[in-house]
């Protein structure tokens, strides 16, 4: 299906957490002989597997993956990182005439896979250390009302205990004296690689809400507390990025006792849900988005195909 000679095409399949991702593109994967690449910023990392929802090795036997499990969980990794990997990987299947999905709910990095990343400020060490120390002394959630106060577009999409990414925009605007959202639009994100067709999913929202409770509850069920204690054991840190992630950071303090199992479980349910928000917030404002109900697979697959043949 890939065009041979022009730009390869990918479908990306995004959606919030838990709408169906990856059953859909299982589903249409096998149908199509497709392969997936992974678009999440979590499943990237080794022994995080319950809590980042990875696809179970059924799926992975049935459709091939790619970028899960690429890294251990102390190591650096961001969207810059992740199109690295992704192109050439994209270049490479799309070489062997395989059709690629891309799969995922990191709305950063399809955006830096599809159009590009702008050229931001370099790291200012100094600055990052103190804002660093002031989230540690006054809260993330000071530190994030201090990015709101100059950049609300981009504090209206990351979380308050995002420390890392607060941070990082932080620095920008002290740097550049303008905010990143301001750099992200006029860098316009015109880099841009692939033909692409988009497919989100979508459910009502009280419905996908149960879902994510459910999924939760089948989470702890599956051993979600003994795989944080075990990479709590294995000498990965609460603080790291990835162990501040939801789900591993509301494990971490439960297993550490600064939280009863029943608040635990309630703000991990709770963020959930707002995570699951905010993506649908960072979807919905992309027009070129194409949506279905996850359970629309047989014209989803017509979408797909109708895409493929375009050009012939």
């Amino acid at each position: 299906m890939p065009i041979h000679g022009h730009a390869p095409k990918i479908t990306v399949i995004c959606g919030p957490t838990g709408v169906g991702k990856t059953a859909v593109a299982v589903a249409l994967g096998q149908a199509l002989g497709a392969e997936v690449l992974g678009a999440d910023a979590m499943q990237v990392y080794r022994g995080m597997d319950i809590g980042t929802a990875k696809p179970t090795a059924a799926e992975r036997a049935a459709v091939p993956h790619h970028l899960i499990d690429v890294v251990d969980p102390d190591a650096p990794f961001d969207a810059a990182a992740y199109v690295g990997l992704a192109r050439p990987k994209i270049f490479e299947l799309a070489h062997r005439g395989v059709v690629v999905f891309v799969v995922g709910g990191t709305g950063l990095y399809l955006r830096a896979l599809t159009e590009g990343l702008f050229a931001a400020s370099p790291a200012d060490p100094d600055l990052r250390r103190e804002l660093a120390a002031r989230a540690q002394v006054r809260g993330p959630a000071a530190l994030h009302a201090e990015l709101a106060a100059v950049d609300p577009l981009t504090a209206g999409r990351l979380h308050p205990n995002d420390t890392l990414r607060v941070v990082r925009a932080l620095e920008v605007y002290h740097a550049t004296g303008r905010p990143l959202s301001a750099h992200h639009r006029d860098h316009g994100f015109g880099d841009r690689p692939f033909g692409v067709l988009k497919i989100g999913l979508t459910l009502d929202r009280q419905a996908l809400y149960r879902r994510l409770d459910q999924r939760v509850d089948a989470m702890m069920a599956a051993g979600l507390p003994d795989e944080v204690r075990g990479l709590l054991d294995a000498g990965y840190g609460p603080d790291l990025k990835s162990m501040q992630s939801i789900g591993y950071r509301h494990m971490a303090a439960l297993i550490r006792g600064q939280w009863p199992r029943d608040e635990a479980m309630a703000a991990f349910k709770r963020d959930t849900r707002r995570y699951a928000k905010r993506q649908m917030t960072w979807f919905r404002a992309d027009r070129r988005i194409c949506w279905y109900q996850p359970g629309d697979i047989a014209a989803i697959g017509r979408r797909i195909n109708d895409f493929h043949r375009q050009g012939d």
